[in-house]
């Protein structure tokens, strides 16, 4: 991160679903004083949604007002009206755009947000944006970021990205955290928990992350366990109590089935091996 900033290039992240790509510039954007500008990618996402649009029917209401006005003498300059209702008063600013050039003047962090549910010809139109931090409006020429915007993309990897936006981003991977860290987490998201109880969670997540899972637990769904437990008053871990909440850790119908009796009592043993040797 340091380095994307100090070379203000974009930085791609990668990881499994749910271990902090996208909190990652939330907090980014908290740390700088700055305003986040989220890019949610999905399917058929296109240019219109993404960067910029026009505003037919202010477009509309301009012609009526021209033609209106020259109404006395019959006479509208069309080659001047066709000019004046493509001004950038009449542009929708979306993600890409509203990033490039803010309002106020102060460059945002812009969150492209799971590039990969977009189709891959959508990642074109990205790239001018990403090497270039300029987007090209065919009726206005190209609007280039008097201060680049700070950049975050992320992936989920259910389809590989092209090189072409790689080459332009510096990468980073990311992955489960090991327990310490995972245990640091939950304590300041979910500071409710005891930390008896925080570490018991942690343990149990890091040991069911090793099984055989459709999707293993994020980090996200760690947190949401953590404050699911301390809903229901819960102060240790029991196979009911599991059993019971298995659906806010796990997402997948087979996964909480391979949660058997057994399994559980294999799964639910002392928070971190540490203790184990000492005990």
């Amino acid at each position: 991160m340091f380095l994307a900033l100090k070379m203000e290039r974009p930085l791609f992240l990668e990881g499994e679903a749910g271990v902090g790509k996208t909190e990652l510039a939330k907090v980014l954007a908290v740390a700088l004083g700055r305003r986040l500008v989220r890019l949610q990618c999905y399917e058929g996402l296109d240019v219109n949604a993404a960067a910029y649009e026009w505003n037919y029917p202010r477009q509309m209401i301009e012609i009526r007002l021209a033609e209106a006005g020259a109404s006395g003498d019959r006479h509208v300059d069309r080659a001047r009206l066709g000019q004046d209702i493509f001004a950038a008063r009449f542009l929708l600013r979306r993600p890409l755009l509203e990033a490039i050039s803010p309002e106020d003047g102060v460059p945002p962090v812009l969150l492209i947000d799971e590039l990969d549910r977009a189709d891959e010809p959508f990642e074109a139109y990205l790239l001018e944006v990403l090497s270039e931090y300029q987007h090209t409006i065919p009726e206005l020429g190209p609007i280039k970021a008097s201060a680049p915007p700070v950049v975050v993309i992320t992936s989920n990897r259910t389809r590989e990205i092209h090189d072409a936006i790689k080459r332009r981003c510096l990468y980073q991977w990311i992955g489960y955290p090991d327990a310490e860290r995972e245990l640091a987490i939950v304590q300041r998201k979910c500071p409710h928990a005891s930390e008896s109880m925080a570490r018991e969670i942690v343990a149990f997540t890091q040991r069911l992350r090793g099984l055989d899972l459709f999707k293993s637990p994020g980090v996200a769904e760690t947190i949401d366990w953590a404050d699911a437990l301390v809903a229901l008053d819960r102060v240790t871990l029991d196979p009911q109590t599991i059993a019971d909440t298995a659906g806010v850790l796990l997402k997948y119908q087979d996964d909480v089935g391979a949660l058997t009796p057994d399994v559980v009592a294999q799964l639910v043993a002392p928070a971190f091996p540490e203790q184990g040797r000492a005990q």
